[in-house]
């Protein structure tokens, strides 16, 4: 059953990835068809290139999450205590997966990187030069 269910969200996270990148496409198209100068074009080409990478990394982190799902279902039922197996013990929740950026995690889920990362640079927030892609 969970396979199943796997499969079909899958199928729905590659569905999502290629309206994304279809309509990435037409944007594209259209900015170049506004586009004056070699370098408008260029940068209408190279959003898109940002936009449908940005599609296949949020499809495989979709797939990445389903796999899981499919685990903690399969091992929900067996508890490891004293080097032996026992049936119907409960397994504590796996931490939450710390993921590329916003707009990623479930609401109340926050990203905490580990121990020892270097702390964020002070200053004012940087913005990506293309806004959203």
């Amino acid at each position: 059953m969970q396979s199943a269910k796997q499969k079909l969200s899958d199928m729905a996270s590659v569905a999502k990835e290629r309206m994304v990148i279809s309509e990435a496409k037409a944007a594209e198209k259209a900015e170049q068809a506004m586009a004056r100068t070699k370098e408008e074009e260029e940068i209408a080409h190279q959003r898109r290139k940002a936009k449908e990478a940005e599609a296949k990394m949020d499809m495989h982190i979709a797939k990445a999450a389903h796999a899981e799902e499919k685990l903690m279902a399969k091992q929900s039922h067996y508890h490891v205590s004293h080097g032996h197996v026992t049936h119907h013990a409960s397994v504590p929740a796996p931490a939450p997966v710390m993921e590329h950026g916003y707009r990623h995690n479930p609401p109340g889920v926050t990203s905490v990187p580990p121990a020892g990362y270097p702390p964020p640079p002070a200053g004012p927030h940087h913005h990506h030069p293309y806004g959203n892609v």
